[in-house]
């Protein structure tokens, strides 16, 4: 908001001269100090005209310009250094529509306060218009109110009217000499005494006008009268013209301080900006460009990376599947082999197991239950003494193995933790012989069988299997106690299935198969110390006759009672146990194979394990690699945007502390 002083002795007419600016009577004005405080007047867009006395913010409604003028007179709190607001409406004044304030000040004699005047009124003025009285001479109180003002001010804007000039049209003759008296005195003041424009620029600021003809030709014209109409004094078109080149060097005045005063303060700010802008702008292209050229280097080395790792994993997988490959071929072989030394020592398991044992079908059928379970026990426990702590050993290498060549795979963090993954347990190698169900079919013999009976010398002479096939042909009705009849077994659910004997009709010999098979036998009896025998029996035979038959007869029977007599209860379970014997050992071969494989499966399993565990936290270390890098490659764009706009603004800042230094040249700097 532009302000305008008017400064003057009192009665010099400032009051008109700004109701004349104004084009109408605003202030009151007349004879004696009509303005006992300062005024200010300043637009406002309601219809009606308020003041406001200092330290007030109630609104009195004034009317006229004698209401204004009662009210200022009957206010006895108003003094010299108070200050009173003037609301004139706008639609009434167009130079009030400009937001200007006009300030008129009480006398310069009237009060000894000036400093405290500058201090409260003056210092944000952008005009300062002294009114003088062309009928006398500038006084020192009017001159020590500016010296004090341009103390206070760097080369104030000043303009002297010298009011009151219509009365030199009594003196026509003294005119020319008077006025230059005036301009001599006003061009050394503001040139000599104050120093605020050059002399030759010293005569545009000082006016000789009326202000009160003006006022009233102009309220003349307003009311639609002639201007030039009523009494007024000779040269009143120059004095016009002199007021009215006031004005406009007065409005240009403003209209430069105004362009100084909203936009100097602004430019400054502006170039400060542009110039922080510029600053930041650079500081954020160069952290930009830093972090960007780090972004690449770390996405380079995590690319080489997984990389790295994809090429090691694939090369670890080849050579864990060879080395698990190699553990469990050797686990298998050690179990084979562990396994058919255990079979060969099966009748020390069988003869360590002790229980109660009875003929009868009830006790048998418990004793035999409890002996199948005490070989499955004593044999497995015999294996696991064997190959356990080895093929243990074997795998928990194994595992080291593994996570160290892991190790360098995974990050920092997670390498610290892959002891985590294996657990700190003692593989249990499980072997699981199903003695209860390879053995089911056992029938035992244990019913007493003489030596040197029928039966036991076919077997004797003709083998176990041609004796059977003699026997049924002899009686079909024959059935081998000792025969057995297996259960076939599922590949899926145990060991190898054991073949079934074959049918009757294949299973019987012929007769003339079993005089081959007897005279072969007879033939090889030859060789035997038995044969020996017979043919000194037959020469005794000749010699002796009778009696060796009946020594032999004797001996016979002696010996069936013998063996008769000792068939006790523990030779049953003796025969037992052997018939038990091999039993389970032709059984326990069959599955041999099966059982090593089954270890070997159980080894390669825990390693295989073992191995997936580590091999899904570099599958992870693989993913997380591959995200660092899709979040490295996003923040690489984002810092080339960055750096795209940072230079971008940066162009524009310089651009526009281009155009300021321009508008400053052009508005705010003083024209030469």
């Amino acid at each position: 908001m532009e302000t305008t002083d008017t400064v003057k002795r009192t009665s010099n007419g400032k009051s008109t001269v700004i109701n004349a600016m104004l084009r109408d009577r605003v202030l009151p004005s007349g004879i004696g100090h009509t303005t006992n405080c300062f005024l200010s007047v300043e637009g406002t867009d309601e219809d009606k005209a308020y003041l406001k006395t200092e330290g007030s913010e109630e609104e009195k409604s004034i009317k006229t310009v004698n209401q204004l003028a009662h009210a200022l007179h009957m206010d006895e709190s108003l003094d010299a250094g108070c200050l009173v607001r003037v609301f004139w409406p706008k639609t009434k004044c167009a130079l009030l529509r400009d937001d200007l304030v006009l300030v008129d000040s009480p006398g310069t004699d009237v009060t000894t306060q000036l400093d405290s005047w500058i201090d409260k009124f003056c210092l944000d003025a952008d005009v300062f218009v002294l009114v003088a009285n062309s009928e006398s001479t500038l006084m020192n109180t009017e001159k020590q109110f500016f010296h004090k003002v341009n103390e206070r001010l760097s080369k104030p804007n000043i303009f002297i009217l010298n009011n009151r000039w219509d009365a030199s049209a009594n003196e026509p003759e003294y005119m020319e000499d008077v006025r230059k008296q005036h301009t001599d005195r006003c061009v050394n003041f503001l040139v000599e005494e104050l120093k605020v424009v050059d002399r030759d620029q010293a005569p545009s600021h000082i006016f000789f006008i009326s202000a009160k003809e003006v006022l009233n030709s102009r309220m003349q014209r307003a009311q639609g009268m002639p201007e030039t109409g009523g009494a007024l004094a000779e040269g009143f078109q120059e004095r016009l013209k002199e007021f009215q080149s006031f004005e406009r060097r007065f409005e240009e005045c403003i209209s430069q301080s105004a362009v100084k005063t909203k936009f100097e303060q602004h430019t400054i700010r502006a170039k400060q900006i542009t110039e922080k802008v510029k600053t930041i702008m650079d500081a954020i292209n160069i952290e930009a460009a830093e972090k960007r050229v780090a972004a690449l280097e770390d996405r380079e080395y995590q690319m080489d990376r997984l990389e790295f790792v994809k090429n090691q994993l694939n090369l670890l997988i080849e050579e864990i599947k060879k080395r698990i490959k190699a553990i469990s071929d050797d686990v298998e072989s050690k179990v084979s082999i562990a396994m058919g030394e255990e079979i060969n020592r099966l009748h020390v398991i069988v003869d360590e197991f002790h229980a109660d044992f009875h003929p009868s079908p009830q006790v048998l059928k418990i004793y035999k239950s409890d002996l199948l379970a005490h070989v499955e026990h004593g044999m497995g426990k015999n294996l696991a003494f064997r190959c356990s702590n080895a093929i243990n050993a074997s795998v928990q290498s194994s595992q080291e193995y593994m996570m160290e060549s892991m190790v360098p795979l995974l990050p920092s963090t997670a390498q610290s933790q892959i002891h985590m993954l294996v657990p700190n347990r003692t593989f249990d190698l499980s072997y699981d012989l199903n003695c209860a169900a390879i053995c089911s079919d056992f029938q035992e013999n244990i019913e007493f069988q003489f030596s040197l009976g029928w039966k036991a010398l076919v077997h004797r002479y003709l083998g176990s299997v041609n004796a059977q096939k003699a026997l049924r042909l002899v009686d079909p009705n024959f059935q081998n106690s000792r025969s057995v009849v297996p259960v076939a077994q599922t590949p899926s659910s145990g060991p190898p299935s054991i073949a079934a004997p074959p049918s009757n009709e294949t299973a019987l010999m012929t007769q003339e198969d079993l005089m081959i098979a007897m005279a072969t036998n007879l033939a090889s009896l030859t060789s035997r110390t038995s044969m020996s025998v017979i043919v000194v029996g037959g020469v005794m035979w000749k010699t002796i006759g009778w009696r060796i038959i009946a020594l032999s007869v004797s001996l016979y029977g002696l010996l069936y009672l013998y063996e008769r007599l000792t068939w006790t209860t523990k030779a049953k379970e003796r025969a037992l146990k052997r018939q038990f014997v091999e039993f389970a050992s032709e059984k326990l071969q069959l599955i041999v194979s099966f059982t090593s494989a089954s270890c070997s499966h159980q080894v390669q399993q825990e390693m295989a394990t073992t191995f997936a565990r580590l091999c899904q936290q570099v599958d992870q270390t693989e993913k997380d690699l591959e995200a660092n890098i899709c979040t490295l490659t996003t923040n690489i764009d984002q810092l080339e945007t960055v750096q795209s706009c940072s230079k971008t603004l940066r162009h524009k800042a310089t651009e526009l502390e281009v155009q300021l230094e321009e508008f400053t040249k052009q508005y705010l700097e003083p024209q030469q």
